[in-house]
Parts: C-alpha cells; structure tokens; sequence
C-alpha cells in the first residue's frame, strides 16, 4: 500500500492495520520529512486520544491530514506505533 498527496509517495508499507476502513502504516514506513506536529488531538470511545500531523510537499500544506494513537486503549492495540490519513491523502494498492 501506498500513501500519496501531492503527487508524493508520503508512506509505503505491505503490512497496513485496516480499522474502520482506514489503512493505519507503521510508522517506519512514513517518510518524515513530510510529516509536522499539529497540535491538534480528538478523542474516540474505543481507541483513545488521536494526535495529527500536518503533511507538507513542496511547500503545499494538508493540515491535520494523518492520525496517530500514542497510547490507544485495549481495544485498538494493534493500532499503536501506527499512521493513518484523510483529506485528500491517496491510499493505492
């Protein structure tokens, strides 16, 4: 699986973690120098606290556009250490 946005390959990885539909990469398969701290977190009933980051490509910003759980509950274990997107990020076979 890849994750692209602006015409960038931001994650690649054959091991993705499906949940509600969304691949979740490890987070060694992101590419880091795409990815910023946002600050902004939101909260799940069953997975926990989401933290985000902004992705940047050359000079093009997609706030907010990938989620991680730093500590997710029991329930969604599998998920910790891993990156998900939206906002426009293409998730490709």
């Amino acid at each position: 699986m890849k994750a692209m946005w602006n015409g960038t390959v931001i994650a690649e990885s054959s091991d993705t973690v499906v949940v509600e539909g969304n691949h979740y990469f490890p987070e060694d398969a992101i590419q880091r120098e795409y990815f910023r701290e946002s600050g902004t977190q939101t909260n799940c009933a069953w997975k926990g606290t989401a933290s985000y980051y902004n992705v940047e490509v050359d000079g093009k910003v997609n706030p907010d556009a990938a989620w991680y759980y730093l500590a997710p509950k029991a329930a969604a274990a599998e998920i910790k250490n891993h990156v998900a997107f939206w906002r426009g990020i293409d998730i490709l076979e």
